[in-house]
């Protein structure tokens, strides 16, 4: 009767460590498999496009030859447009630079010289158009990310071309005529700031302020007044623009 007692706890242990490992087997299948996520590449090649506004500060104008220089009154050079392309690279979360090209539409150059045919009175309005390419290596700063959006300090070196065309002039007796333009390579830099915004993993739009300084644009010879050219020095300017980054991982 012993025995079977011993062989009836023994079956009972062994049914109960069987149960055990059932129950064991099926929580482990009930729980869900979990897919190992990619880590994400902070770094990558990124293509970028550009639009914006500009406002010109008034530039220093002035008529030169080799024996005078005569500073023009009232100058102004007239709000444009532009257009830029780059291409860059993202290093990490925090750091990025790219290089990129810039085309400014032509803005109204226009200033009030001496009139030296006038008998001394009044002056003339001289004018021009003024466009320019802009080529610049930027780096950039990165703030960090809040909700999707990226703010960031960046700065710019490069060069500018200078184009000028039709300079003409009006005197005060109704008199008008015209010079030739010329083009003229100039140190730039620039400093922004901004923020971006990812609208999807490889896109993000870009909005931000720059300030420009281009070099000094040139006119072409002039005969007057015993020969010389016009300058245009200090352009400078203040920018907003919007862009779209494309980043390839």
């Amino acid at each position: 009767m012993a025995n079977v007692r011993k062989f009836m706890l023994a079956a009972a242990f062994g049914a109960a460590m069987a149960a055990s490992g059932m129950a064991s087997a099926a929580d482990l299948a009930e729980q869900p498999y979990i897919e190992p996520q990619p880590v994400m590449a902070t770094g990558g090649w990124y293509l970028r496009g550009d639009i914006g506004y500009k406002w010109y500060n008034n530039p220093d104008i002035s008529f030169v030859t080799p024996t005078y220089s005569d500073p023009w009154n009232n100058t102004s050079l007239d709000n444009t447009g532009l257009l830029g392309v780059g291409v860059g690279y993202q290093f990490n979360n925090y750091f990025r630079a790219d290089a990129t090209i810039d085309y400014e539409f032509s803005a109204g150059a226009y200033g009030e010289g001496y009139c030296g045919g006038c008998g001394g009175v009044g002056h003339t309005i001289e004018s021009a158009d003024i466009s320019a390419w802009t080529l610049l290596a930027n780096g950039y700063i990165d703030l960090g990310n809040y909700a999707g959006f990226t703010p960031y300090v960046g700065a710019g070196i490069g060069t500018s071309y200078l184009e000028t065309s039709n300079v003409g002039y009006i005197n005060p007796n109704g008199v008008t005529g015209g010079w030739d333009g010329a083009g003229q390579w100039n140190f730039a830099w620039a400093l922004m700031a901004g923020a971006s915004y990812a609208i999807s993993p490889n896109t993000s739009i870009d909005l931000n302020y720059r300030y420009l300084n281009l070099g000094d644009a040139v006119s072409g010879y002039i005969p007057a007044g015993g020969g010389g050219t016009i300058q245009y020095d200090n352009i400078t300017a203040n920018e907003i623009r919007l862009g779209l980054r494309y980043k390839f991982y």
